[in-house]
Parts: C-alpha cells; structure tokens; sequence
C-alpha cells in the first residue's frame, strides 16, 4: 500500500492544489493513506485536457469496433489486476475482500458490454420524397463529467466511463473522497489500451470545491452524478447555468411487499442481498419490507435468523464469499444510520435484530431489522444507507401499493407472490424506475436502471445509457431534380 496517491491529469500523475486528504481505513478506524486533493484549477486543467481530445477527434473519428475493442480491453486490464485493486478497495471502503471481488468483476462487465455496443448507435434514413435525402446521426457530446459515490466506487465508475469511451466521449472523474484510491486503475487501464493523454482525467476533490467547479465548466458538455438529493440538486442547478445535460442517480427507499403466498424461504436470500450486502450501503437497497399481516410473524423470524447469522468484521478477514458483513464507509455513516434507528424506537419500532454500534475499532454496526415499522416515522421515510431494514405490514393489495409508493423517492421496487396476474399488477402500479419480481437485484448490465421522482432522472446500464452520452444530428440534402 502506497502512502501517496496523486491525480491523474492529461496523461501525467499530479500532485493536487488543494494539498492533500487522509484516507481513512474503516475497518481499524486507521489512517491508511494520503491522497492528492485537486483545487478549481486542477479540474479545469482536466476538462481543458478533455476538451483537447475531443476537438481532435482521435476517439470520435476511430470506426466504432476499434473504440469498442479498446472499451472491451479496459475490463480485462481490471480482471487481470483485480486482487491488487480489490485488496486496496476492501481497505478503503470496508467491504468484505470477495465483495470487492465482485465488484471488479462486475465493473469489467461494463466494460465488455459498452465495448460490444460501440458498433450498435446508428442513424436512420427519413423519406422526404424524391427531391430530398435526410438522415440521422448520433454525435458523442464531447466532454463528459462523472462524479463517483463512494459505495461502489470501482463499479460506479466503470458504468459510466465505459459508455461514455464507447461513444467516443472523453472523461473527467471527481473520485469520492472517502474512497478516492482504487480509482487508480482506470489509468493504468487507459494508458494500456492506448487512450490518448487527456482522454481520462481522475482527480479527487472536495465536492464544494472540485466538485463544484467541474459541475459549473463551461466546457463540460454532459454530467452523471450518482449521490444524495441535496448534492444532485446542486449539481443541475450549476449544469442549468451552461444548459448542460445531466443524469442523476439520487438514492432511494426501495419495498419490497411479501404476499401470503410468497416463498418465504427463498425470501431469505433476498433479504441477506438486499439490505446486507456492502452493508446496506447501496441506493436500491431493499430498505423496506412491507409484508402481508398473515405472514408477518414467520417473516420476521426469517429475517432475524438471516441478520444474526451474519459474521461482522474487518473486510480484509473475509476472502470468500459466506454469511459475513463489513464495515461501514466512515463512523460518520454508522453514527447517522445508529442514530436513525434510536430515533424509530423512540417512535415506537421494535428492534428484532441488531441496532447497536458494535465494541470494537471500526465502523462497524450490527445487521438490524426493525419491526412495528409505520409509514409515517422517519426510519421509513428516509433513506438510511446502511444495514438496517424496515418491516411494515398490510392487509390489502391497494394498501400494499398506497405505503411502497408513499416516499418521495421511486428507484426500484418489488414484489414476492406466486400470483402471476398480482406480480404484474404491481408492477404497474409501483412508482419505481425498475421492478424486481420474486428476485431482489434480479437483472444484470444490460437491464435499463433510474428513478423517478427525488431518485433522480435519466437511466444507466442497458442500450439506453448509451443515450445519455450522445445527441441527435439531423441532415437534409436537397437533390438536383
């Protein structure tokens, strides 16, 4: 483990403006490393570098295989370094070591994916008659701005960088602050594939200063940000100034509801995915469980069977994939999500499972279900972002319906019935942007992901990212009769 990391600007490792920032190891609580802190002139020297490439056209004019292939090569650089970046992942971030593992190899998926459709983005012929030719284009925007979440920080970044290279964008990555360190490799994946300097810049920054300033540039032509609402609002109201576009992933409060004729013990699955895996840290975590009143008690049994039987500790003790948990991001995080769950007691929530910061160096807390749950308390109304689930009941469908959708968020949702004809009733009927049925995560790469509502607008992975990152030319030729 190195002891410095720097920034990666128009193809030259940097040191920063803005000095430097601890990285905070949260499985000790222990300093692990330094890390570079760009300041508004270290981001405008990347987005210049960006805006560079793009005019050149070196990535935009390639036949789109070749840029494609390139994209694909990015992936397998990941794989082949993927325990070197998943050890330093773990450190940074708290989750388990074969966690990371996933993760990597899921970003490499991206990668691959985005590669594959590089070729795909075509144009069409309009018929105007006889005296007129017209088609259509697809235009890569130019310079493409894309802030990480430190939850997923490998993964987050493939997601959009890999679509962004494969239409012939170039990038300019903000790294969270928390977890700047193993963004490092997309670097190294660049300079291997042969990327020109100053087609991927990487900097780590304060979010109300780098962050701010690479948000508000001129000549940044399109944003993804993935965060909280607060941030995100932020963020498009800065991009409204330039007219730019953006795409904003903003968190949610996810249900799933559990009918009566539910399979409750594959539910248990669900649930050990769903609300534990990267400790609860993830934006379509299923946060709440809104479960038939006929069924609740056998549930819940399940549920606290599946909390308990989680081994909590440092990431880095855990290489293989079994029952155990992570740390926390920070003590900060686990401090909010202790504190939120005090809070739901004193509103009269039962803790069944877990609830307590845990006695020993780390952000570590205990995998917790919360029963008595109502729709007007704060635990089930806002989003937690750690290991802590929330059970209400129902008693009709409607009413099933009326509390999923009684948030103002509305990123994923699900529904658990061997009733085909209620699955797909609410579907229809559930505010979300995607709808898992009888499988929480159920999906992959190539299945379309947004909210609506506060989850924020546009959508990543599948054929409809690759919208976000390129605009519509018209050209209408008039013939000679």
């Amino acid at each position: 483990m190195k002891t410095y990391w720097q920034n990666y600007i128009d193809g030259t490792w940097v040191d920063g403006g803005a000095g430097r920032i601890d990285v905070i190891n949260p499985g000790t609580g222990e300093k692990l490393a330094e890390h570079a802190l760009a300041d508004a002139a270290d981001v405008d020297r990347a987005v210049k570098a960006a805006q560079r490439v793009h005019q050149s056209g070196v990535l935009s004019d390639l036949r789109p295989v070749e840029r494609g292939r390139m994209v694909q090569a990015m992936g397998r650089y990941l794989l082949d370094h993927i325990d070197e970046i998943a050890q330093v992942l773990t450190l940074e971030q708290g989750k388990p070591l074969w966690e990371s593992h996933v993760e990597i190899t899921g970003a490499a998926r991206y990668f691959e994916y985005y590669g594959n459709q590089a070729e795909t983005v075509e144009g069409r012929s309009i018929p105007l008659g006889k005296d007129y030719f017209d088609f259509t284009t697809y235009e890569p925007f130019g310079v493409s701005a894309q802030i990480i979440p430190w939850n997923y920080p490998i993964e987050m970044t493939a997601r959009s960088l890999s679509a962004a290279l494969a239409t012939g964008n170039t990038c300019v990555i903000k790294t969270p602050e928390l977890t700047p360190l193993s963004n490092a490799w997309f670097a190294h994946a660049a300079e291997a594939v042969g990327l020109p300097d100053g087609a991927v810049n990487i900097l780590c920054g304060l979010g109300q200063e780098a962050g701010a300033a690479l948000s508000s540039h001129p000549q940044v032509n399109q944003i993804v940000f993935t965060g909280s609402v607060a941030t995100g609002v932020a963020i498009a109201t800065a991009a409204a100034q330039n007219v730019v576009p953006c795409v904003l992933e903003l968190g949610g409060k996810s249900a799933a509801i559990v009918h009566d004729d539910a399979d409750l013990e594959a539910f248990e699955t669900d649930v050990r995915w769903g609300i534990f895996f990267n400790a609860g840290q993830v934006c379509s975590a299923m946060s709440r469980v809104i479960v038939h009143e006929s069924v609740h008690d056998e549930l819940v049994e399940r549920m606290v069977s599946v909390a308990k039987s989680l081994t909590v500790g440092p990431g880095v003790d855990h290489p293989e994939f079994g029952p155990n948990m992570g740390a926390m991001v920070s003590e900060v995080q686990r401090d909010r999500a202790a504190r939120m769950i005090t809070e739901a007691v004193a509103e009269g929530a039962h803790v069944a499972a877990g609830g307590r910061k845990m006695n020993q160096p780390g952000a570590f807390l205990e995998p917790t279900i919360l029963t008595n749950v109502t729709a007007d308390m704060a635990v089930a109304n806002d989003e937690v972002f750690g290991p802590v689930l929330s059970v209400l009941t129902f008693s009709t469908d409607a009413q099933a319906i009326e509390i999923a959708n009684g948030t103002p968020y509305g990123l994923v949702g699900g529904v658990f019935t061997s009733d085909l004809n209620r699955a797909t009733t609410a579907a229809r009927q559930l505010r979300a942007g995607q709808v898992f049925v009888n499988e929480w995560y159920a999906g992959g790469v190539e299945t379309p992901f947004g909210g609506y509502g506060k989850s924020g607008y546009g959508r990543e992975k599948g054929r409809e990212a690759l919208w976000n990152y390129v605009q519509t030319k018209n050209v209408a030729i008039k013939l000679k009769g």
